[in-house]
């Protein structure tokens, strides 16, 4: 009898794998990442980051204001790390920091991060289209599902 589900099965896929969704989206979701800043084209107009400038600059774009010890919390990066990567997205021109009340410091994107997201989101959304654009009712549901996870999870990171 023929095994149907295995030709549904992703090239290298276990049965392992497939018994377990959610370890294959999480599978998945980091190597789709990958591949999509791979395939980013190198003539895009846009300042380069680190894996932990970018991973820094996510939190910083969703939730504005927020201190470094903050920053560290949702992005499970040591604090002394996400100091250095804010020193050099300061630098680059990619974000501000303030003083607050007390010794605070409250961290924002600037304009210039602003269009530098513009440019790569893009440049993303060119990349994929040749990929997914005639399946955008799928595209906009898998958007929601990511959203919502990543919501969770930075939930569950800054409320333990």
């Amino acid at each position: 009898m023929q095994d149907h589900d295995a030709d549904a099965r992703p090239h290298g896929a276990t049965t392992a794998s497939v018994d377990d969704p959610l370890a294959e989206l999480a599978d998945l979701m980091l190597n789709v990442g990958r591949l999509v800043r791979a395939r980013t084209p190198s003539e895009v107009d846009v300042v380069p980051l680190t894996e932990t400038e970018r991973t820094v600059m996510r939190v910083v774009d969703l939730f504005p204001g927020s201190s470094p010890s903050e920053i560290a919390a949702r992005t499970h990066v040591q604090r002394t790390n996400v100091s250095a990567a804010l020193r050099t997205l300061e630098a680059k021109g990619m974000v501000t920091r303030s003083s607050t009340s007390g010794r605070g410091v409250a961290v924002s994107p600037t304009q210039l991060a602003a269009d530098n997201l513009r440019n790569l989101r893009a440049a993303w959304s060119r990349e994929l289209a040749g990929a997914l654009g005639d399946d955008l009712p799928s595209v906009r549901r898998c958007v929601e599902l990511l959203g919502r996870l990543e919501r969770r999870l930075f939930d569950a990171t800054a409320h333990p």
